[in-house]
């Protein structure tokens, strides 16, 4: 018999939104667990960085191509598309955060949640 690994729909939102990411060579890739947080407003955080506001734009476009691709769930909410500075996709337990790279140091949203466990990934 086979054993199969059951894995949460947040687990699996945040992976289609880290490929959306890679897809578009995202940079510096974080998924912050928040799981374990009783006061978090999500169960992830996946945040990247761009060098470009036309980068920033076609990273969210491909994460939400992705995820729809999966689910056909478009994100709750979506801000930040006019400045591009800072775009957030919020799909309920995955919030997905993606920053020119300057904007991301000056936020610095991994400080904020510092206790959450972090996995870092690479680009493709």
């Amino acid at each position: 018999m086979v054993k199969k690994k059951i894995v949460a729909l947040s687990t699996y939102l945040s992976e289609l939104a880290v490929l959306g990411i890679q897809e578009k060579k995202g940079e510096d890739i974080v998924r912050l667990d928040l799981t374990n947080i009783h006061t978090s407003v999500a169960d992830y955080f996946i945040i990247a960085s761009a060098n470009s506001g036309t980068q920033v734009k076609a990273i969210a476009d491909s994460v939400e191509k992705e995820i729809y691709k999966v689910t056909q769930a478009d994100p709750r909410h979506k801000e930040g598309f006019e400045s591009a500075d800072w775009i957030i996709l919020d799909y309920f337990d995955v919030v997905v955060h993606i920053f020119k790279t300057e904007k991301r140091h000056f936020y610095g949203i991994e400080e904020l949640w510092g206790d959450a466990e972090s996995t870092n990934y690479q680009s493709a």
